[in-house]
């Protein structure tokens, strides 16, 4: 696997409100511009998400893809990975939250992304950072703007 990229933004919600936002996927598509369509295809024994196919259109990059979810125990961590992709190879990401207080948490994005298409590490990296940009943005302005 490639190297992961890694970014960080604080949020001013506490870790178990962003944390229900990052597992409500039938919400993604109203507010994760790129995402255009979600289904979450199993679920834990506990009910949480285990396997959800994706919809994606990140204009360069077009992609019908399944990731498998591990969800952390004390509710400050999931990671991921692809199972199926078109234009995707391999995808490994994460969120970790950590609590600053009752009412702020910062959130780390970790994600390398591996595409079926030629393309130089130097762009890759740089879609890698626009991609999380983007997905830390946009989750701060729905995990905040639904208080």
């Amino acid at each position: 696997m490639v190297d992961q990229s890694t970014q960080s933004i604080v949020i001013e919600a506490p870790a178990e409100r962003i944390m229900s936002v990052i597992a409500d996927f039938s919400a993604y598509p109203e507010w994760a511009d790129a995402v255009k369509e979600t289904e979450v295809l199993e679920h834990t024994d506990s009910g949480a998400a285990e396997k959800v196919r994706f919809v994606l259109d990140a204009g360069v990059v077009k992609d019908t893809y399944t990731n498998v979810y591990d969800w952390a125990g004390d509710g400050l961590s999931v990671s991921w990975s692809l199972v199926e992709g078109q234009v995707q190879k391999a995808q490994e990401g994460s969120y970790r939250l950590q609590p600053l207080s009752d009412e702020r948490t910062e959130v780390t994005y970790s994600l390398a992304v591996d595409l079926a298409i030629p393309m130089i590490g130097m762009f890759k990296r740089k879609a890698e950072k626009m991609i999380m940009d983007t997905a830390l943005k946009e989750l701060k302005r729905q995990v905040e703007g639904n208080r």
